[in-house]
């Protein structure tokens, strides 16, 4: 995402944030919300940062950020090679997020791993609730290490997938009753469990069910 794009149709952000800058200028030239929301996020995860364009290089494109500076009236303009891994990063994962798709509807599954990498912790907030607005018109599924982003008791147990690998074998189920219980009565938050190495799969569960493979946000029919 910090590299010099060549533009293309930007119908959907791809996977290594290599059109980011296509989709961007989509978004603006829309006019949409969602360009909105991602400066809005942005802001909030990044204070200081004001707005994020898409800018032509000769036959390029790249980012550019515009970022309130002590002293100045007007905000000074960046380029993503000289902002943080953090903000970078949290731009790709709220375009991913907000994206329009191909003929105004979204995708239909954003998947995203560790999406606290490389944020303060002050900002997972922030984050959480990009993600839960995003999972109101598509499918979100997360995976992260960070009990940060699970310390909220709002986040439904069923909602929750915990995975661990022991003797080669990776497991892979919905929390446990130990762990679907302390949720329940509100003694601990997820977050908390994970820090206790308690929020661990059911072994008595056989499969997952579609509903139960999305963190945040329903599974399609």
């Amino acid at each position: 995402m910090r590299e010099l794009q060549s533009p293309d149709a930007a119908e959907l952000l791809a996977r290594d944030g290599s059109n980011l800058a296509s989709v961007l200028a989509r978004m603006s030239a829309n006019g949409s919300r969602a360009n909105t929301r991602v400066e809005e996020y942005l802001a909030a995860v990044a204070p200081g940062v004001e707005g994020v364009d898409a800018k032509s290089i000769g036959p390029k494109e790249t980012i550019e950020f515009r970022q309130q500076m002590a002293g100045s009236p007007d905000p000074w303009r960046f380029p993503a090679a000289n902002m943080s891994d953090g903000t970078v990063r949290a731009l790709g994962i709220l375009v991913a997020l907000f994206q329009p798709g191909s003929g105004c509807a979204g995708p239909s599954l954003v998947g995203i791993e560790e999406p606290e990498a490389a944020l303060h912790p002050a900002a997972v907030g922030a984050l959480l609730d990009s993600l839960r607005e995003a999972s109101r018109t598509t499918q979100v599924m997360v995976t992260s290490h960070s009990p940060d982003l699970l310390d909220d008791d709002e986040i439904e147990t069923s909602a929750l997938v915990a995975v661990t690998a022991e003797g080669g074998v990776a497991t892979l189920a919905p929390i446990d009753d130990a762990g679907r219980s302390a949720l329940r009565d509100r003694l601990y938050t997820a977050g908390e469990l994970l820090r206790q190495n308690q929020l661990r799969p059911d072994p008595a569960a056989a499969r997952l069910s579609p509903g139960q493979l999305s963190l945040f946000g329903e599974a399609p029919a």
